[in-house]
């Protein structure tokens, strides 16, 4: 979408502020011994105490509130009584949602307790990646850019990036356009990120694969080549400088 006027920058803070604070809260609840079911059905109390309404749930029929990918699962991993959180898990979670009609998506890769499969530097180079992408956004720039940005860097640190999931635009709906923001140089996509428009920018960085592919279940997806894959992603909104990170209150770069 684009934002036209203050009503609708005021909503989408409030359904951003919401699953940011929903992400953080589920990271912080996330520990060894319980299931991925139990931190969704966490997840999406919170969100339904904010009178929220679960994204994917309400947009695909998602059998989760939220996505809970661990270990070799890249994402859109449904919440399972029978995955049980281990230490030094490498754990996804994302958290889209919408409220008053607005629509808002966050998420985050980390390692739960002891980083003794060392995870932990995939983790950081998602994040690093995604505040360097984010910051280099303005109304002009070519989506095609920010995508060769993205994938310059993971390789610079030794990883890939995976070539079919995007970022997209979001605000009306869970997607909308632009519908592919790419993690590397897509030379046919000629489009260029507009002031005022809310994009959702989410980097997908991979120690082997290149493609997500799905398994079996219709909803998870793993790499074409194995190995594990971080994922950090905010809603903005463009402007002719900084952007504004509407989900900045989930505190993933922190």
């Amino acid at each position: 979408m684009s934002i036209t006027k203050e009503s609708e920058l005021i909503g989408m803070k409030k359904v951003s502020d919401v699953v940011a604070y929903t992400l953080k809260a589920m990271k912080n609840y996330a520990r060894p011994g319980i299931s991925t079911k139990q931190l969704d059905d966490y997840g999406a109390e919170i969100l339904k105490d904010f009178g929220a309404n679960s994204a994917p749930h309400k947009t695909y029929k998602f059998p989760g509130w939220t996505c809970i990918s661990v270990d070799n699962e890249f994402c859109h991993g449904i919440p399972s009584t029978n995955r049980i959180l281990k230490e030094a898990d490498l754990i996804n979670i994302d958290v889209s949602a919408e409220l008053d009609g607005f629509w808002s998506d966050n998420g985050a890769s980390f390692v739960l307790g002891d980083d003794k499969y060392g995870h932990q530097k995939l983790v950081e180079a998602s994040k690093e990646i995604l505040k360097k992408a984010v910051s280099n956004i303005k109304g002009g720039i070519k989506v095609s850019d920010i995508g060769l940005l993205i994938e310059t860097e993971a390789k610079r640190r030794g990883y890939k990036v995976i070539k079919n999931l995007t970022g997209h635009g979001i605000g009306r709906s869970l997607h909308e356009e632009p519908s592919e923001i790419a993690n590397f140089k897509d030379r046919f996509n000629l489009s260029r990120f507009k002031k005022n428009s809310v994009v959702a920018i989410e980097t997908f960085i991979s120690t082997h694969s290149n493609y997500a592919v799905s398994l079996n279940d219709g909803w998870t997806m793993v790499g074409n080549k194995g190995g594990y894959m971080a994922q950090h992603e905010h809603t903005i909104v463009v402007t002719d400088n900084k952007p504004i990170i509407l989900t900045e209150k989930n505190e993933i770069w922190n």
